[in-house]
């Protein structure tokens, strides 16, 4: 019984991290769909309208994001909003994974060490999801031909 229990835990640690990897570009997009959620709540939209400016506010933040980073050019734009959607992804990870350490982790400094690592780690898994929508960019130089093959 005490070998399952620890199995099961085990699987339960896992599919809590993995959790954390797959919504960690998210992070950015629940704190402004709730922002705005509780916004309109305290401005008298009641429950039901609140939740519903929540989930189009975050939806339309990731949106806009998304779209964003894959069209706009400039090096430096891609990377603030990389950053904006990576920074409160980070946050939310040093927290989720010094929650975990409390648990079988004693020393304070090595809790932190390991939120600190955590933190890094989704943040980067953040970063790395935002550049998947976009467009990659040439690797020809521009007066190339489209077939690739060239002339000497």
């Amino acid at each position: 019984m005490l070998v399952i229990g620890l199995i099961l835990s085990m699987f339960g640690i896992g599919l809590f991290c993995w959790l954390i990897f797959m919504l960690a570009v998210y992070a950015l997009p629940f704190f402004v769909g709730l922002t705005a959620g509780m916004a309109a709540f305290h401005g008298g939209a009641g429950v039901l309208g609140a939740l519903l400016v929540g989930i189009v506010v975050g939806a339309l933040t990731l949106g806009i994001g998304q779209i964003a980073f894959a069209v706009v050019r400039p090096l430096p734009l891609r990377a603030a909003i990389a950053a904006a959607f990576a920074i409160p992804a980070a946050i939310a990870g040093y927290h989720a994974v010094l929650g975990l350490s409390q648990i079988g982790v004693p020393s304070l400094v090595w809790r932190e060490v390991f939120a600190w690592v955590g933190a890094l780690f989704i943040g980067g898994t953040a970063w790395a999801r935002m550049t998947v929508f976009a467009e990659s960019l040439p690797l020809r130089p521009s007066g190339a031909h489209e077939t690739g093959l060239s002339r000497f």
